[in-house]
């Protein structure tokens, strides 16, 4: 059982409206309805890089550091290699060069580094809140990207997701919350953390807005990889799934059994449940 003054419960209660506002931003919001662009997503990688890169430097420097040692994990956590495979996959072997740190981003970065070399002890807030926001949300997230911007079955542009060495994402997320809980920390610093851990969360809707405003100036490509059914305007005639000929018996338009199927109530109680259990759950992804 755990105390209300562990440090995973005062970092769940204490960053639970940060959380809400973040999964509200637009940028989450649209990800979550499968509405991302591939070069916004390739823009979004290419940020995420350059956090972990921060990220992972400064936990190199304070793995003997007791007031983070407990935490680090380099071979079931770190992302910045899986990163690299991703920005590879999008931008080619001469990646380096094709992307830079946007302006959101790098104010994250230089945060990350004065932390880890000033006050070691905050890292540990700018962890929690993207590995377990990785191991959770970012789970739901994977499959969107990978059905939206139709990227291969064989996990090429999502390496970010993928854990190869976490084979339960649940037992691992409980033994991490156990190392953060048991570290030595009073009530001064871990309320400090709390805090550093909503001002990470900023940062990252902040990377979002930018994002977001990014994505705005972009043009509209195919999503979701599905097949195209009739939108339910103009000559039904025109639906790919129409029969051959009128009145030739067989399945309807797609369209119009959705639109059916959806109005009945107990249909739209339990999309109204799915979706609120996705939005949940990406809550825990940042980025």
């Amino acid at each position: 059982a755990r105390s209300p003054t562990d440090l995973s419960e005062l970092l769940k209660e204490g960053t639970k409206e940060s959380h809400d506002r973040a999964e509200n931003t637009q940028f989450v919001k649209d990800f979550l309805k499968g509405r991302i662009k591939k070069e916004l997503f390739k823009l979004a990688t290419a940020a995420l890089y350059f956090t972990y890169s921060a990220l992972e430097e400064e936990m190199d420097r304070n793995k003997d550091n007791p007031v983070f040692a407990p935490l680090y994990f380099p071979l079931e956590l770190h992302r910045r290699e899986a990163l690299v495979k991703d920005l590879k996959y999008f931008y080619g072997e001469d990646w380096k060069e094709k992307v830079q740190c946007s302006e959101a981003t790098q104010q994250y970065v230089d945060r990350i580094h004065h932390v880890g070399q000033h006050e070691p002890e905050l890292l540990v807030a700018h962890a929690y809140t993207r590995y377990m926001g990785d191991l959770s949300g970012g789970q739901v997230l994977k499959k969107v990207a990978q059905r939206a911007l139709k990227l291969p079955s064989t996990e090429e542009g999502i390496q970010f997701y993928m854990f190869d060495n976490i084979s339960n994402a649940q037992k691992f997320k409980q033994l991490y919350r156990a190392r953060m809980n048991a570290l030595d920390l009073d009530k001064n610093t871990k309320e400090r953390i709390v805090e550093e851990a909503n001002r990470a969360f900023r940062f990252n809707m902040q990377v979002f807005d930018e994002l977001d405003k990014i994505g705005r100036s972009l043009t509209e490509e195919p999503q979701d990889g599905g097949f195209p059914v009739h939108d339910g305007k103009g000559d039904i005639r025109k639906c790919p799934y129409y029969a051959d000929k009128l009145g030739k018996a067989g399945p309807g338009c797609p369209h119009h059994a959705a639109v059916a199927l959806a109005k009945q109530p107990l249909v739209q109680l339990v999309l109204a449940a799915c979706v609120a259990v996705a939005a949940g759950a990406a809550a825990w992804y940042i980025l």
